[in-house]
């Protein structure tokens, strides 16, 4: 059931699943929450999974900001009144995680980044991987329909699984993703976040797809290289999108992690 929430500038779509050590979910760029639809029931088995549009996204309503999702963030653990939670993000969606997270550790009693950017850079959906300005230039000269086209052949969103039911749901997100980041001013991102990523101690897990781009795999192994507690995995037989592409073993590898580190005691 899709819930609603009001907060500075937004409205929030949500999904609020199961019961046990709450699990956040948060989406890609171009995508919302119906990116988890293959892990949320099988999750909401043994935790409380929540999932939500980040503003700009989806169903939810507001100017994208990676900035304001962070808020967004903390207004809906305080909303729904959650103590640590398992954090998980994909892709530009780990940014935001990793934000948080750092801000806010108490929190955080775990987290996973999926397929994370060059997080050195804080411009754009992907910074240097993604040919953003492009994608700006043409959303505005053409319409967001021409972008889409072109963004559902780039390899960050080329689908490995041949399921048509998996390709579909691709393919819905991609119809519903209004564009409103490229087509609006750019949303002002505030001065340099400090990650400070020497000093995070929560439990992390770096995850790629074993196809996924050599760049986000540098990004990756980056990262990993400063987590003090930081761990990494590849998802077989995937590319970026390794959720969609082998839901099965993400789906593994989540349960996996979780288990062995959502009840850490901090």
């Amino acid at each position: 059931m899709d819930l609603f929430l009001d907060t500075k500038g937004a409205r929030l779509r949500y999904r609020d699943e199961g019961r046990g050590q709450p699990v956040i979910l948060i989406h890609g760029w171009t995508l919302d929450l119906d990116q988890w639809d293959l892990q949320a029931a099988a999750l909401a088995a043994s935790y409380r999974v929540i999932r939500f549009d980040r503003r700009g996204y989806g169903l939810s309503i507001g100017s994208p900001s990676t900035t304001a999702d962070c808020a967004d963030l903390l207004t809906l653990c305080e909303h729904l009144k959650l103590g640590p939670v398992g954090l998980l993000g994909m892709s530009q969606g780990a940014r935001v995680a990793l934000q948080f997270a750092t801000a806010h550790r108490q929190r955080i009693s775990s987290l996973i980044l999926d397929g994370p950017p060059n997080l050195e850079l804080t411009t754009g959906a992907g910074a240097n991987d993604v040919p953003y300005q492009h994608f700006r230039e043409l959303a505005r000269a053409q319409g967001v329909a021409a972008f889409r086209r072109e963004w559902s052949g780039h390899p960050l969103v080329r689908l490995l699984n041949p399921d048509p039911s998996v390709n579909e749901l691709l393919t819905r997100m991609l119809a519903r993703y209004p564009g409103r980041d490229l087509t609006e001013p750019a949303a002002s991102t505030g001065p340099p976040v400090d990650l400070d990523l020497a000093s995070f101690d929560r439990p992390t897990l770096v995850i790629n797809g074993e196809r996924d781009s050599d760049s986000r795999k540098r990004f990756a192994a980056n990262l990993v290289s400063q987590l003090p507690r930081g761990e990494y995995t590849e998802i077989p037989g995937s590319g970026h999108l390794s959720n969609l592409d082998n839901p099965g073993a993400y789906l593994g590898v989540l349960l996996g992690f979780l288990e062995q580190h959502s009840l850490c005691s901090h």
